[in-house]
């Protein structure tokens, strides 16, 4: 039997639809007391995920207007079972490993196409404006979806702080590489650091959230502490965690995924049900902690049930050629 080492498996290669639904029933058959309440597989999962929010508070205002009135997703799920490549594959490998993430000292730079370059000290930003609780849905393009309580403010709030030029058309984010906490940051899966990137006007939406919490709390490190980038219309992989580094560009940045494997991951990947995965549909999703083996699919919405708010953004963009 041939094994892959972590350098040799390519991006391709990772987490197919069939993969994602073997690996969540051996979770659940490991776990089948907890699916019979409807934690679907958590038993699986416990030991490196707290059953409730135990970080620092983070005092917030909650706000109806950009939040989803949906059953959230509970914390047990939403820590335990991630994509964070810089931890490794498997989804429990953030919560298992991402412990050792350093999250102080920490900085993050605002460069590039600005009036006002600046470097921001994490505690400078959570004070740079009044946080709002939001409950946001999230969708991730292998199938699976959440309902979360993040909190913090609009990137917007950051972004006016630098005064963008007008050469600025896009944004880059970049995020945190520590070799010595990130053991996947070892392997040649992604090019390291992860890259991602919107348009300005993306960027400057009010539902574009710079997110420092979840839950009421801080963020767990493997839900990307201190801070990260929350995109609710977008496939998850587009909401970059543990940033360090926010570039105002005249071009459209080369993210990690379409260096990766462009065929698969377009720069905007706005959820749409419509365009399909190369290897599966994205016209349905389950919700994670929604009865376990027995939850059913569920239609997905075109930009993840936001297109009041967002479908402007794309008027005459066809968004079959721009996935």
């Amino acid at each position: 039997m041939l094994i892959k080492k972590p350098g040799d498996v390519l991006p391709s290669e990772i987490t197919s639809e069939a993969v994602w639904h073997a690996r969540r029933e051996w979770m659940l058959r490991m776990g089948a007391g907890a699916a019979a309440v409807g934690v679907g597989g958590l038993s699986g999962r416990q030991a490196f995920a707290a059953d409730g929010p135990t970080g620092e508070v983070l005092q917030a205002t909650p706000n109806p207007q950009f939040s989803v009135m949906e059953k959230q997703t509970p914390f047990s799920d939403v820590t335990s079972y991630n994509n964070y490549y810089e931890f490794g594959l498997d989804k429990g490998d953030p919560a298992k490993y991402a412990g050792k993430l350093k999250t102080r000292p920490w900085t993050v730079s605002i460069e590039g196409e600005v009036g006002k370059p600046r470097t921001f000290d994490i505690d400078e930003l959570l004070k740079l404006a009044p946080m709002e609780e939001r409950i946001y849905r999230l969708r991730c393009v292998e199938g699976w979806s959440m309902v979360i309580p993040w909190v913090g403010y609009s990137l917007s709030a950051l972004l006016k702080q630098v005064e963008p030029t007008g050469n600025a058309k896009f944004v880059e984010f970049v995020t945190a590489v520590q070799p010595d906490t990130m053991p996947g940051v070892r392997s040649g899966v992604l090019g390291w650091p992860y890259v991602e990137g919107l348009r300005l006007d993306e960027a400057m939406h009010p539902l574009t959230l710079l997110a420092f919490g979840v839950y009421g709390r801080v963020l767990p490190n493997q839900n990307g502490a201190p801070l990260r980038l929350m995109v609710p219309w977008k496939y998850g992989f587009k909401s970059a965690k543990s940033l360090v580094k926010i570039r105002l560009v005249s071009e459209q940045p080369k993210t990690a995924w379409i260096k990766a494997a462009a065929q698969e991951y377009g720069f905007y990947a706005n959820v749409n049900p419509n365009v399909p995965h190369p290897r599966w549909s994205q016209a349905t999703e389950r919700r994670i902690g929604e009865d376990g083996l027995f939850t059913p699919k569920r239609k997905t919405l075109m930009f993840n049930g936001y297109g009041d708010q967002v479908a402007s953004l794309y008027a005459g963009l066809d968004l079959k050629q721009n996935y």
